[in-house]
């Protein structure tokens, strides 16, 4: 093999592009300088250079000096490679427990972190399926429908990341969740035909949990109190909450007990304005058969 064809194998930054490290994440990038540098002492006690191992692992020079300075996310095959070729016997591999969570931009594992302690979730969406409710494909469709648009990596990290959120349909004990979604998305074939089938299927099959109310808000509905976009509330064990709508307090999430009472005013109004949990699935029901 020439040096030309081995260097066209390598995977390089554009090869891999969407990885870059946040330097506002503060933790993300202790987690990935750490993991750097034990790349770096490992490989260099082995008294493999730089280009050397990169070849053995199928990666480019500079993506390796970029892991390993703690400016890219490696990925999974790359650190479990890593770990065969420097025979560090799972160290290397283990890392990746750590790293697969910097891999979500910080804000979506701050949402998932309440999330995952809320025992209470209410959601309104009125321009999209909820992030907590999509399939892969839709997710897939809605994020790569972004202008300007994402890199196809971007793309796979962000569905990635919000399909990692609905671990909270796992949880024991189950928190209580309910949705409103607007007739008007339910109707749009985002991602095709086949995808919209098996997100409305995805719909049915959440919506009959035991702990999920999942209501349609009719376009047919002449009052409607969510006008002004999207709500969220989360309730903890402690007692304490936390909400934001699109419409009130700038779209910043707010613990005042005077703003989220006028959340779950306004949230607890338009439930009510909504068809009932089973027109609701009958709904959808209705939708899937017209498909």
């Amino acid at each position: 093999m020439t040096l030309e064809t081995e260097a066209g194998r390598l995977k390089s930054e554009a090869d891999e592009p969407g990885w870059e490290v946040d330097p506002d994440d503060e933790w993300g990038v202790a987690v990935l300088t750490t993991v750097g540098r034990q790349l770096k002492l490992r490989r260099e006690a082995a008294g493999m250079r730089a280009a050397e191992f990169g070849s053995a692992v199928g990666y480019g020079e500079g993506m390796v000096r970029k892991i390993e300075g703690g400016k890219r996310i490696p990925r999974q095959d790359y650190l479990n490679t890593a770990d065969e070729v420097l025979s560090a016997g799972g160290l290397i591999a283990a890392t990746w427990e750590d790293v697969k969570k910097v891999r979500y931009p910080k804000r979506v594992r701050e949402l998932g972190k309440l999330e995952a302690q809320a025992v209470e979730i209410a959601l309104y969406e009125c321009h999209i399926i909820a992030g907590l409710l999509q399939t892969p494909e839709h997710a897939r469709a809605v994020i790569g429908a972004a202008q300007p648009p994402y890199s196809p990596d971007d793309v796979e990290r962000m569905v990635a990341a919000r399909l990692a959120r609905q671990s909270v349909f796992e949880r024991d004990p189950a928190p209580a969740l309910s949705f409103v979604l607007e007739e008007g998305v339910l109707r749009r074939p985002i991602g095709g035909t086949m995808a919209w089938r098996q997100q409305l299927e995805r719909l049915l099959e959440v919506g009959r949990l035991h702990n999920v109310v999942l209501q349609v808000m009719p376009m047919s509905c002449d009052t409607h109190s969510g006008l002004d976009g999207r709500i969220e509330l989360l309730k903890f064990p402690d007692g304490t909450a936390v909400g934001r709508s699109d419409g009130a307090f700038n779209g910043r999430p707010t613990s005042e007990p005077k703003h989220l009472r006028i959340l779950e005013l306004r949230y607890g109004t338009i439930r009510a304005q909504a068809l009932s949990p089973r027109e609701s699935l009958a709904f959808i029901g209705q939708l899937l058969g017209e498909t």
